[in-house]
């Protein structure tokens, strides 16, 4: 399985936060925002892993995460001239596919809550069709929304439906077979000028090969394109990581909980923070002496 992060965009609805720097750099409370689906993506067990940004950004994602060896993952970066559409992904990085299936997700968008790290392998595993997830939301015409029948079985899909058919918005976080590149290209550009990702979703489901897990009650998804999405998802997790004693996304964390990288190496990367909480927490957490969670 190969992971891919979009990271591309101009980011303008986060002007001028975003006119010099990319908008999955900037912070989410103490953590770079691309920490976040790259948390997602290691959780999965993905350890092959693709970032596509804009040409005058992939030198600063290249400097923050290096080629992914002190995390025991492999990183590479591609170069996305232009934004396309999300469904672009799948043509630049069709080499970096090959012959696997693939995992895509949003940089700005972030995954918390129980047993996720559980439903992911689940969902990874013998990927035939596509696999996406919903979340119940107060505005789904704000997105593309899933119906689902009594079965949880997906019914249709709608891109910012006028009349939504349900509160399932699909989320940026999306599993697909090898079949998803070759979906790609056939379809070609939408209206906008642009490869949809609900087009290539409404494909597999035609062929009947599309289902949506529901995130369900007690999970959080965010995304953060505003800047009061931005600052609220922030403050949750601030609250959650203070009242915890935990990091969430600490991927230093969950590759030495997923053996990808020893207690010693983790200790040397907090060590390098220096006396940042971050870095003593790595510190802490390679030495026993804290018991978190990713």
């Amino acid at each position: 399985m190969k992971g891919i992060i979009l990271a591309g965009g101009s980011g303008t609805r986060l002007h001028p936060l975003t006119h010099a720097l990319s908008k999955q750099l900037l912070p989410v409370y103490n953590k770079p925002m691309i920490y976040y689906p790259l948390s997602v993506l290691m959780l999965a067990g993905i350890r092959d892993i693709l970032v596509i940004s804009a040409p005058d950004q992939v030198d600063t994602y290249r400097a923050l995460l290096g080629d992914g060896e002190q995390l025991g993952i492999s990183i590479d970066y591609i170069e996305q001239d232009e934004p396309r559409g999300i469904a672009d992904a799948f043509v630049i990085g069709a080499d970096y596919i090959g012959n696997d299936p693939v995992t895509l997700i949003l940089g700005d968008n972030i995954f918390h809550g129980p047993s996720f790290s559980a439903l992911l392998a689940e969902a990874t595993r013998d990927v035939s069709g596509c696999v996406l997830f919903g979340y119940s939301v107060k505005d789904p015409e704000r997105y593309g929304v899933g119906e689902v029948d009594a079965e949880g079985r997906l019914l249709h899909i709608e891109e910012k439906p006028s009349r939504p058919r349900s509160n399932l918005a699909i989320t940026g976080l999306y599993i697909y077979d090898n079949e998803v590149v070759d979906i790609t290209k056939n379809l070609g550009p939408s209206a906008r000028g642009e490869l949809e990702i609900t087009d290539v979703n409404i494909a597999y489901l035609k062929q009947g090969r599309a289902r949506l897990v529901d995130l369900g009650r007690g999970f959080a998804w965010l995304d953060t394109g505003t800047p009061e999405s931005l600052l609220q998802a922030g403050q949750y997790v601030q609250v959650l990581e203070q009242r915890q004693g935990v990091r969430i996304a600490c991927v230093e964390e969950i590759a030495l909980r997923m053996g990808y990288i020893d207690a010693g190496a983790c200790y040397r990367m907090g060590v390098a923070m220096g006396k940042s909480d971050y870095g003593v927490y790595l510190m802490d957490l390679a030495s026993g002496r804290q018991q978190g969670q990713p």
